[in-house]
């Protein structure tokens, strides 16, 4: 786009490309609904009036308005490549996307934040990434990759990194870790601000996490805690994604006098939502029907993060603002029928229109390095009692008891009568040969095993089962596929489903991905499941941050006492 070309359109000196007419505009810096005409150039919006245009699109009263920009998410939670999401997601009329991706740095390092880079040239969809800020997520297991201030420091140059992204390592930056402060220095050296993680964190704690100079955060989970970050200078991303859903509860704060602060984020948002729900489109819908003013609903979702990430050519319908645009018929709940990126018909009823050009997945280098014939999975019984991991019913958060153990041949053993399932994580990044062995109980399984590469933070395979052998297959077809997740039962493997883009992610559209993952449910459905996903409470039995006790490559970990501890218990 040239300067000249657009200033000229803007004046009415050269005819606009298009001239959207009888439109009813979503003006996000005033409030108001605007009737009026819109004209582009160039891609991007000349001016808002009557002008020459070499083509009219009537909109016959429908409402225009910014398109839809998810200020915090991680993309490989879709389970799909960059190009993929972009395409369900623009569908819903997202078309900008600030992306963290924490998840394939974990497995990969720099190569990984460098093929996210690269799948996000040549969309349609604007597609920016935060600079992951804690890799690894801690030293208590083993991950693909170690990420220092020095070694980011190149990255935080490139146009397409917009902050730093979320510094979970709050301790860190309250008790002044050299390391920590030093990635953030570097962010505001760059220009860019520093996104936050501070679960919980009040008084002085909250107040020497932001003296550092965070600027938002995305966990709030009370109307309370949000409300005393807003009043600390914070910006707020409201979170409502598939496993954490915020928004109820942190509605609450926002008014005429704090919404500016606020912004939508989905955080992790799985196939079968974004398809059957939504993305920003379904929360903006979700905070309209709540009470929220539609007009502040898409304000959160368009201009708010615009402004907080710098991206001042996005986020408006207004001259020199990039001509990403939403129609819908009704205000009160916004369903995009139409989505313009860059002045061009994108989608169209849900669907992308024929000739927009999304690429193929590129090509990801094997994340896999693991000796599938080196893993044993047996336990040798030291003592009738263990430590055992217990679930909670739909948290992420586990319990800890103590119970007998059940012993064959001297070996132990997974108890289905008791619920008592055996659980392991095998290393794959390094090939070190870790394999942590526990024992957990909340899955119900009654035969059969699953076993997944998604497992946060460091990605290592993770499964579960009632019995060793079935365990084995499971993992064997995992590193077979560099990735993925499968469910074994009776000596084969019944349901799978590929993710060889660094073990996270499928090469394949999302409804694709949704309908494999359809499949993998109802086979462990088959295998009389109590819990409706297996396999995301399996993937966050991996995260040693989150209590109480968890298991990682080296072992059981009890987080509150931030240690290993034995799986006997004496």
């Amino acid at each position: 786009m040239k300067p000249e070309n657009l200033i000229a359109a803007a004046k009415g000196d050269v005819p606009a490309d298009l001239l959207f007419v009888n439109c009813r505009i979503v003006n996000v810096f005033s409030g108001e609904i605007i009737t009026g005409s819109v004209a582009v150039s160039d891609g991007y919006i000349a001016g808002i009036g009557d002008y020459p245009a070499e083509k009219t699109v009537d909109l016959k009263n429908r409402f225009l308005c910014p398109g839809f920009i998810d200020s915090h998410v991680h993309i490989e939670s879709s389970m799909t490549s960059v190009a993929e999401f972009a395409k369900a997601v623009v569908c819903k009329g997202t078309t900008t996307v600030v992306a963290d991706p924490h998840e394939i740095a974990n497995v990969m390092g720099c190569a990984g934040i460098d093929y996210m880079l690269r799948s996000a040239e040549n969309l349609p969809v604007n597609i920016f990434f935060t600079l992951p800020s804690c890799v690894p997520a801690t030293a208590m297991e083993t991950a693909g990759a170690m990420l220092d201030a020095d070694t980011l420091a190149s990255f935080l140059t490139r146009d397409r990194i917009v902050a730093l992204a979320e510094m979970m390592n709050f301790p860190g930056v309250i008790f002044r870790d050299p390391s920590v402060l030093k990635k953030i220095r570097n962010a505001f050296a760059a220009g860019k601000p520093v996104d936050g993680h501070s679960p919980g964190l009040s008084g002085k704690d909250l107040n020497a996490y932001i003296a550092a100079g965070i600027s938002s955060d995305h966990e709030c989970i009370s109307a309370a805690e949000a409300m005393e970050k807003l009043r600390a200078g914070m910006h707020i991303m409201i979170r409502e994604g598939t496993g954490a859903k915020n928004l109820k509860d942190l509605l609450p704060v926002v008014n005429e006098k704090t919404a500016h602060r606020i912004m939508w984020c989905t955080d992790d948002r799985h196939p079968d939502d974004i398809c059957d729900e939504g993305h920003i489109d379904f929360i903006i819908r979700k905070a309209i029907q709540s009470g929220l003013d539609p007009v502040t609903a898409i304000q959160i979702g368009t201009v708010n993060p615009a402004r907080y990430f710098g991206r001042k050519h996005l986020g408006a319908i207004a001259p020199g603002r990039k001509a990403d645009m939403v129609v819908f018929s009704d205000l009160d709940h916004p369903l995009p029928e139409a989505v313009y990126t860059s002045g061009a018909l994108t989608a169209s009823g849900g669907e992308i229109v024929s000739g927009i050009d999304f690429p193929d997945a590129l090509d990801c280098p094997s994340a896999m390095n693991v000796n599938a014939g080196g893993i044993d999975f047996s336990i040798f019984a030291d003592t009738e009692k263990i430590r055992v991991i217990e679930l909670l019913p739909g948290q992420v958060v586990t319990r800890q008891r103590e119970d007998r153990v059940t012993v064959k041949d001297g070996m132990a053993v997974s108890d289905t009568s008791r619920d008592i399932l055996k659980i392991a994580v095998i290393e794959r990044h390094k090939a070190t040969g870790n394999i942590g062995k526990a024992f957990v109980s909340g899955f119900g399984f009654k035969k059969g095993a699953i076993a997944s590469s998604v497992a946060h933070d460091s990605h290592n395979i993770i499964v579960v089962g009632t019995n060793d052998p079935d365990m084995e297959i499971a993992v064997a077809r995992i590193i077979e596929m560099n990735g993925g997740l499968t469910a074994a039962c009776n000596g084969k493997v019944i349901a799978e489903l590929p993710l060889p883009i660094a073990g996270l992610m499928s090469d394949k559209p999302l409804e694709t991905v949704r309908s494999l993952m359809d499949t993998m449910l109802r086979a462990v459905q088959e295998m009389n499941a109590t819990v409706p996903d297996p396999f995301m409470l399996l993937s966050f039995l991996a995260l040693p941050v989150i209590p109480e006790l968890k298991i990682t490559d080296r072992g059981l970990f009890d987080v509150n006492q931030f240690a290993h501890v034995p799986l006997f218990v004496a």
